[in-house]
């Protein structure tokens, strides 16, 4: 017997898709790495490197983890349905705690230099990206991991979680634009316009932000690369129907 039988078929075009913007995520990470070590002094929890902690976790964990996180259902095709929820809910729980991290030193390094906290548009719109993002997962985990919520609250709440969750990423993605454009501006002043190089790096790091952001997007928004229902899926799906509309499997 073919192993393969009742396996899913992986679109041509995904894998590179995914790919690309695995690889976009990736550079993505290591220049905010370089430019806040070429131009930044580097990183340290204490001193005045405990600022750049901040723009680093902030990437890795809303930007390159929760992307991957959205992500999960177009690669894992062919996984258990709890298999890929788990994975799906890990991976945002890793991108939330090393969100905190870069949100805790961000306040302490204010807090030591007397500098006053959520007076800009990057800091206000990072607050309601952070309680949105935790509100998604409490109530994502609520609704899917949980065996409380019943088929047909899932069922209905699917198309919102999956609205609120593009939704959360691309604010993060424009909250990390509206930062790095702040630090550039503190920084550099009037020299911002001089093309010097800090700002020049900075800028490739943005379009490749936009760039990560719009490859996720785009994978997402693709129909044809939803995750197909298994056998499971479609017996408990095929159950509801009956059950609500007085259908039995075999009257269509």
């Amino acid at each position: 017997m073919d192993s393969r039988a009742g396996l899913a078929a992986t679109p041509r075009a995904l894998p590179y898709y995914v790919a690309f913007s695995q690889l976009l995520g990736l550079t993505v990470v290591a220049t905010t790495g370089a430019w806040l070590g070429l131009y930044r002094g580097g990183i340290a929890w204490e001193g005045a490197l405990q600022f750049n902690v901040h723009p680093l976790s902030m990437v890795i964990g809303l930007i390159f983890l929760q992307g991957d996180a959205l992500l999960v259902y177009r690669v894992f095709r062919n996984e258990t349905k709890r298999t890929t929820k788990v994975l799906h809910g890990l991976l945002h729980v890793f991108a939330l705690v090393i969100a905190l991290v870069g949100v805790v030193a961000v306040f302490d390094y204010h807090r030591k230099k007397g500098y006053a906290d959520l007076y800009s548009l990057h800091s206000w719109c990072g607050l309601l990206v952070l309680v949105l993002y935790f509100v998604q997962w409490l109530v994502g985990l609520s609704f899917f991991l949980f065996p409380g919520a019943s088929f047909s609250l899932r069922s209905r709440y699917r198309p919102q979680h999956v609205f609120f969750g593009a939704a959360i990423f691309l604010l993060s993605v424009g909250t990390a634009l509206l930062g790095l454009k702040e630090a550039l501006l503190f920084k550099l002043g009037a020299k911002y316009s001089t093309f010097e190089a800090e700002g020049v790096l900075a800028n490739v790091l943005g379009l490749l932000l936009v760039g990560f952001g719009v490859t996720v997007l785009y994978i997402l928004t693709r129909s044809d690369w939803k995750r197909p229902p298994q056998a499971e899926e479609q017996a408990l799906s095929m159950d509801f129907k009956t059950l609500t509309e007085g259908d039995s499997p075999g009257s269509q």
